[in-house]
């Protein structure tokens, strides 16, 4: 038996070759007609049949196919694929062989074969019979289908995971509203479950009742043909959630052609935070201006003010002198004492508009509180007797000092009234503010406290809005009335000074009350160790010699009079260069000089005299109602000079000047 040639070489067959036993030979016409390629190979691996179907997928007769090898007709690589199974098959194994076959000829190819072992009645076996069938096509349209099944299942893997991890809600119903899709996104934003809704119609499921009519007669003109209205716009609109709470959201709706039939999908984002947001934004925005209007007011009533100060120094000097020259006349000294108490009025309402309008660093001093609020009250008494408001003032006598920044502690004051008197507007009888101040210790601040309360018989504070009332922006008061900053920024400059501001708890009465607690500094008003500077009242006539320089010549006139009714000496000049041509040929102790001068102004004329007298220099005392300028406070902060706001009493100038001398 000849076998494979491993050169590649195959002998053509011999003569008298052995060819297909007789019992095979009855076989022939039934295999003709068999479709698969049928044949047989004997031990040697040469053919001894093959059927019609193998010869025509050869492309041979069948006298050129018989006796030859395996290898000379499919092909190398073919017939090693028979080799494999070759040993089992003539050992009387039958075997199944399917896979893809490199032929020499055809290709590649995929082929199903079984193989089976013939041996004759008695005899071993000497040949194998093959069967097999062509499934190329077959197997290349089950891949192609493979590939695509692939491809829609990775398709629709890809699209899974984008709906169930999108972040916004997606709903798909058929054309009748029914749900068939509900991702995980709308199962958190409506509380509902998807197996819960899928198949119930969308509009008993996320639309408010009363949009659901108009929903169900758009889905009813679409579904007849009609031209849809919302389909690819961004729609703002409400939606409903498992508790019937509704909430806003923003949606974009799209239709889905499948098989002829319609789906429609809603893309769905809560748009809750933003709208909350935005109204946030435009509260603040508005607060703003408010803001900047109320900054506006403020610099102009300061510029007004500013401009008060000249002519309102000399009320008050004048007024003050005229109640001392007036000491034989009790009538015409009652008259000057009103005309005096006016004006200091007048003068503690300018004071306190600068002092607000300033722009400064906080400076805390040891101050008495009541002080405070009277001021503040003054300034408030015309508003509050004008609205009808019953004032009453009930505050502590001697109580100890807190150091506090005035301005602060003084804006916080008004705050407080001003927050009473808006929540009386709208109170039908009496209104009344209560102010009261007292000493006391508070177990919780662990120290002993001076307390403000400012309590009204107005509407109050709702309770829900009582956790929020010290919030920035936050304001239960009308539009207009308010910028919701007041008791946000009160609360901060309390707690700044280590107090605090709080709300006390409501009473059985109506109204609210606002309790202002700071800490003391150690010592009572009477005692005036805790106060800088001394008392006008102390000073005698010191015979001193002292020169006051003034455009004003009214105001020059009036504090030549105050210093002379001390007992100074005093000489006056109209402008800084007239004052310099005084100092050469006169001696002074002192100068009180105006800070704001044409031709030579305070700044020049220190300057000088610290160039020509520099002992002078230290003792200069600078009388400005430029108490708004950065120039002056740079000014007066770089030289270390002494100043005076106007208005002033006679007293604040006297204790000035018996400063600068001490």
């Amino acid at each position: 038996m000849q076998t494979a040639d491993p050169s590649g070489v195959y002998p053509s067959p011999a003569a008298g070759a052995q060819v297909a036993p007789p019992e095979l030979g009855a076989l022939q016409a039934l295999l003709n007609h068999v479709p698969g390629r049928v044949f047989v190979v004997a031990r040697d691996f040469r053919f001894l049949y093959v059927n019609r179907e193998f010869l025509e997928f050869t492309g041979v007769e069948f006298d050129r196919a018989i006796g030859h090898h395996m290898a000379a007709l499919l092909g190398l690589a073919a017939f090693e694929r028979y080799l494999t199974v070759a040993k089992q098959l003539f050992d009387g194994e039958s075997q199944r062989l399917e896979g893809w076959v490199e032929y020499e000829k055809q290709g590649r190819r995929y082929v199903q074969e079984h193989l089976m072992p013939f041996a004759p009645a008695g005899g071993g076996v000497v040949a194998m019979i093959a069967f097999g069938r062509e499934l190329t096509e077959l197997k290349q349209r089950e891949l192609e289908l493979a590939a695509k099944l692939q491809e829609l299942q990775t398709s629709e893997a890809l699209k899974s995971a984008i709906v169930d991890h999108a972040l916004v809600a997606l709903i798909s119903t058929d054309d009748y509203g029914r749900i068939v899709e509900f991702n995980p996104s709308a199962e958190a934003m409506f509380s509902c479950a998807r197996a819960d809704v899928v198949g119930r119609r969308v509009s008993e499921v996320v639309i408010p009742e009363r949009f659901r009519a108009a929903h169900e007669a758009g889905m009813l003109r679409m579904h007849a043909g009609g031209a849809p209205k919302i389909l690819g716009k961004r729609m703002q609109m409400h939606a409903m959630r498992a508790d019937a709470s509704e909430f806003p959201v923003e949606m974009v709706l799209w239709r889905t052609d499948v098989a002829h039939a319609a789906f429609y999908t809603a893309s769905i984002v809560d748009v809750t935070e933003r709208q909350t947001a935005a109204s946030e934004i435009e509260r603040q925005r508005e607060a703003l201006r408010q803001s900047e209007k109320l900054s506006t007011m403020g610099s102009l009533l300061a510029g007004v003010a500013h401009e008060m100060n000249n002519p309102l120094a000399i009320v008050m000097g004048r007024a003050s002198l005229l109640e001392e020259k007036c000491e034989a006349f009790p009538e015409l000294k009652a008259d000057a004492r009103l005309i005096r108490e006016a004006a200091d009025r007048c003068g503690r309402i300018v004071r306190t508009f600068l002092d607000m309008a300033r722009s400064k660093p906080s400076q805390r001093h040891p101050v008495a509180i009541n002080e405070m609020v009277s001021a503040a009250t003054e300034m408030l008494r015309y508003g509050f007797r004008s609205h009808g408001i019953d004032l009453e003032m009930k505050l502590a006598d001697a109580l100890p000092l807190v150091s506090a920044d005035v301005d602060q502690i003084g804006q916080v004051v008004m705050n407080l009234l001003i927050n009473s008197q808006q929540a009386l507007a709208g109170v039908d009888g009496a209104r009344r503010v209560r102010v009261a101040t007292v000493f006391e210790s508070l177990v919780d601040a662990g120290e002993p406290r001076v307390a403000l309360y400012v309590a009204d018989n107005g509407p109050g504070v709702p309770q829900p809005a009582r956790a929020r009332v010290f919030e920035p922006f936050f304001t239960t008061k009308p539009e207009g009335f308010g910028t919701g900053l007041g008791l946000a920024v009160s609360r901060s400059i309390a707690r700044a000074h280590g107090g605090d501001l709080t709300l006390e708890v409501a009473s059985a009465q109506s109204g609210a009350t606002f309790c202002l607690s700071l800490p003391i500094c150690g010592t009572a008003s009477e005692d005036t160790s805790c106060l800088p500077a001394m008392h006008a009242g102390s000073v005698t006539s010191l015979q001193a010699r002292v020169h006051v320089v003034d455009d004003e010549t009214d105001l020059a006139s009036m504090m030549r009079d105050m210093l002379e009714g001390a007992g100074y000496e005093v000489a006056t000049a109209e402008s800084g260069a007239v004052a310099l041509e005084l100092l050469v040929t006169a001696r002074f102790d002192a100068i009180v000089s105006d800070l704001r001068m044409p031709d030579m102004d305070g700044s020049a004329l220190w300057r000088e005299v610290s160039s020509r007298h520099p002992p002078l220099a230290r003792r200069i005392l600078f009388v400005t109602g430029d108490t708004l300028s950065s120039d002056a406070r740079t000014f007066l902060r770089s030289t270390g000079c002494a100043s005076l706001d106007k208005p002033f009493t006679k007293p604040d100038l006297l204790a000035k000047v018996a400063d600068l001398l001490r």
